[in-house]
């Protein structure tokens, strides 16, 4: 039998109470079998949802998929407390004690202009917290798991920051038209097409960066736009129209 008390509303504490529950020896099979790598997936697809709910700018939605991204956090942490190496407080004391350290200008006697300072302060601590001394180094920090998209572009503005990426337009379109003459097989373009062809996205986000665009967005505006264009192409055939015609128009 559980020790369970039912409520017309729960906080927090209920829910590390539920988890715990729901791995102990009574609680669910499933819950008790998995891992940190079994629900990794999960957690970034709960992420993923928390932008779509932002993106319908719906409250109710958005409270729906932080609960769902609360319970991940959660639940990482009960089966790190199982093992015996930390739990959830030692994760609030460390997150704590992070935002403490990075905000000066508020826990301590720092003065700051502006959030431009606020920024470019935190950016010197989280190094010299993490021993950051090169820019390889901080290049390397950045997380391999990211979007690819989202990835080039962190690289691109950290190496900026540094002054080792000064790109400008005129750089980024040549880079464009050096890499789309080694996919026509231009004389002398010389290069191999899987090389070039992530060259050239690199040199896409780069594109977009420089114009303070999301190169993620842009891409799933495309792909909307490619939807769309599908079911125009459709719509075409099914009236006897060509659905190339159709597709061409757009």
């Amino acid at each position: 039998m559980i020790n369970f008390v039912y409520k017309s509303s729960y906080d927090v504490s209920d829910l590390i109470h539920i988890v715990k529950i729901l791995r102990g020896e009574c609680g669910c099979p499933w819950d008790r079998e998995q891992t940190h790598e079994s629900i990794r997936r999960e957690f970034v697809e709960e992420v993923y949802e928390v932008i779509e709910a932002i993106d319908e700018g719906s409250p109710e939605h958005l409270k729906e998929e932080l609960g769902d991204v609360l319970l991940q956090v959660v639940f990482h942490a009960d089966i790190e407390e199982d093992a015996g190496r930390f739990d959830l407080d030692d994760v609030a004391d460390g997150v704590c004690k992070k935002l403490i350290l990075r905000h000066p200008h508020v826990f301590g006697d720092t003065s700051v202009a502006d959030s431009t300072e606020v920024l470019q302060n935190w950016d010197k601590i989280k190094k010299a917290e993490k021993h950051r001394d090169t820019l390889a180094a901080d290049l390397d920090s950045v997380a391999k798991s990211l979007p690819a998209l989202w990835r080039a572009e962190k690289l691109q503005k950290k190496a900026a920051k540094a002054g080792f990426f000064p790109a400008g337009d005129e750089d980024t379109v040549s880079s464009l038209e050096k890499g789309i003459r080694v996919l026509r097989g231009d004389p002398g373009s010389g290069g191999d097409s899987a090389e070039t062809i992530g060259d050239l996205l690199f040199a896409c986000v780069n594109a977009a960066r420089l114009r303070k665009l999301d190169p993620e967005e842009l891409l799933n505006a495309a792909s909307d736009r490619f939807i769309e264009s599908m079911a125009a192409a459709e719509g075409g055939v099914s009236n006897g129209q060509d659905g190339a015609k159709a597709l061409g128009a757009r």
